[in-house]
């Protein structure tokens, strides 16, 4: 199961971004978005999931969700824009946490949870790549990476 990764996109969907999500299972978009457009685009590909991040404040974005979690293959996954406002219940945490915000592509475990930045799909911020990232679950295991699209 391959899920494609992007964040902030902030209204510009790049046709690398495309190609790189072309052939995800599920894609996640993990806030800054910067319109509808671009979720009818992801959504074409294949079943998303999405949040509102800082900068969707039209009304188009008000029914879309801070958080979300979703399980595939029973991983337990939350999504959400800004990993500061990321608050796990008292139960066990999610397997994964994707967040945005930053616009620095990052994979890192801590406490038994994988956090994935898939970074800045969109305009270019100060001279942070432009980036997109994976998760890839199989057997209930889960592995993570980060690409620069413009590489």
């Amino acid at each position: 199961m391959r899920i494609g990764l992007v964040s902030d996109t902030h209204g510009l969907l790049r046709p690398e971004a495309l190609a790189w999500l072309r052939g995800s299972d599920r894609i996640v978009h993990a806030g800054d978005i910067g319109g509808p457009a671009i979720l009818d685009t992801l959504a074409a590909i294949a079943p998303l999931t999405v949040v509102r991040g800082n900068n969707d404040r039209a009304d188009w974005a008000a029914a879309i969700p801070e958080h979300a979690e979703l399980v595939v293959d029973g991983v337990r996954i939350h999504v959400v824009h800004d990993l500061a406002d990321f608050v796990h219940d008292a139960g066990a945490p999610p397997r994964v946490v994707v967040a945005g915000h930053s616009h620095r592509a990052a994979v890192r475990e801590r406490d038994g949870v994988l956090h994935v930045n898939p970074g800045s799909a969109g305009p270019r911020r100060f001279k942070l790549p432009v980036s997109a990232g994976e998760l890839v679950i199989e057997g209930g295991a889960v592995s993570a990476r980060t690409v620069d699209l413009l590489a």
